[in-house]
């Protein structure tokens, strides 16, 4: 029983999400507290607040309303989006892309139905190897595989 706790504990998705999940959190600090100390005041000064625009708030018949600290924690989600967005989102996409770019492809796993006898061929097959009917080739199928489309 325990020996599977320790296997589950020890996998390598297990560790590598913990990791992220602390980064995670030092990262939403380092915004927070960078959002906190130089975004909010520059929003109270530009809005002619005094100083630190986190600590505006407004009250209504005895409960007050600190929407300064909702502003600024929207401020620091912004910051935090935008940059997890630039800084790994974007170039992973692009790796990925590098990746599934440089992967071969199987031209025989796009599969499509011959129109005469309605068996599966290929869907870059010139002729059906069933009823030996003439085809066109599928030139999604074609420009997926490289090669030049038909005439």
């Amino acid at each position: 029983m325990l020996s599977g706790f320790k296997d589950f504990i020890l996998r390598g998705n297990i560790v590598t999400m913990a990791i992220g999940l602390a980064v995670g959190a030092a990262f939403t600090a380092v915004v927070t507290g960078f959002s906190t100390a130089f975004i909010a005041p520059l929003i109270g000064l530009a809005t002619a607040s005094t100083g630190d625009f986190s600590d505006a708030h407004f009250s209504v018949d005895g409960t007050d309303f600190p929407y300064g600290k909702f502003v600024a924690a929207a401020i620091a989600f912004v910051i935090t989006a935008a940059v997890l967005y630039f800084l790994v989102v974007v170039p992973m996409m692009k790796f990925q892309a590098r990746m599934d770019r440089d992967k071969p492809v199987d031209i025989k796993a796009a599969q499509r139905d011959c129109p005469r006898c309605y068996t599966q061929i290929p869907a870059i097959a010139t002729r059906c190897g069933h009823c030996t009917s003439e085809l066109k080739a599928d030139p999604e199928a074609l420009a997926l595989a490289g090669l030049p489309a038909q005439r």
